[in-house]
């Protein structure tokens, strides 16, 4: 780690899989659930969607929201805040999430992905620790529209195996977490006495 010249360990924070279920079946539309803030890029989904004319719902709240509609077709809509068995069903039935923005970890791909559905990502930041390209999602490089699109395009060529997805998002889950943390405090137990 380049602030303290030492080697880290990393572990997951916990994402409850169990409030999602996994589900083979998707209708027509697509998913965003995301704060409507500018960092988010919820802009480029509907720049996309705009043009491709396909179903967009996005759910949540913020500034940016009454800006986003302004600029959005018919074919895309605000749900504003939902609760969470409201996403469960989100996810269930949607075709794929779309993630734009970049976060550090981001909960949301992995809460899609248990549910068994793809994500369509921003190849920056934690989306690459939890998501792999062309087994539970695909990633767009640039923050773009175009580059988005052409991501969208090859999500449609691939065909998805919605048991695989889910079962990469349960190596994320509480019950995962709970085993790392054990298993990290008695391995430096176990060092720190083997030190003395």
């Amino acid at each position: 780690m380049k602030h303290y010249h030492r080697a880290s360990d990393m572990i997951y924070p916990p994402v409850d899989t169990e409030q999602f279920q996994l589900s083979t079946t998707a209708e027509d539309f697509y998913l965003i659930v995301s704060a409507l803030v500018p960092y988010k890029r919820v802009d480029l989904a509907v720049e996309v969607f705009n043009k491709n004319g396909k179903k967009l719902v996005i759910a949540g709240t913020g500034p940016e929201a009454d800006k986003l509609k302004v600029n959005a077709t018919s074919n895309i809509t605000f749900l504003g805040w939902q609760s969470d068995e409201e996403l469960a069903q989100l996810y269930a039935k949607c075709t794929a999430l779309i993630f734009p923005g970049e976060e550090d970890f981001g909960i949301v791909p992995l809460e899609a992905q248990a549910s068994g559905k793809p994500v369509v990502a921003f190849s920056k930041g934690g989306a690459l620790e939890t998501i792999i390209d062309g087994k539970s999602g695909v990633f767009f490089p640039k923050q773009t529209a175009e580059s988005l699109q052409q991501a969208f395009e090859r999500l449609s060529l691939i065909k998805f195996n919605s048991t695989d997805i889910r079962r990469h998002a349960l190596g994320f889950s509480r019950s995962i977490f709970k085993q790392k943390i054990k298993e990290y405090i008695e391995g430096k137990v176990r060092q720190h006495i083997h030190n003395q």
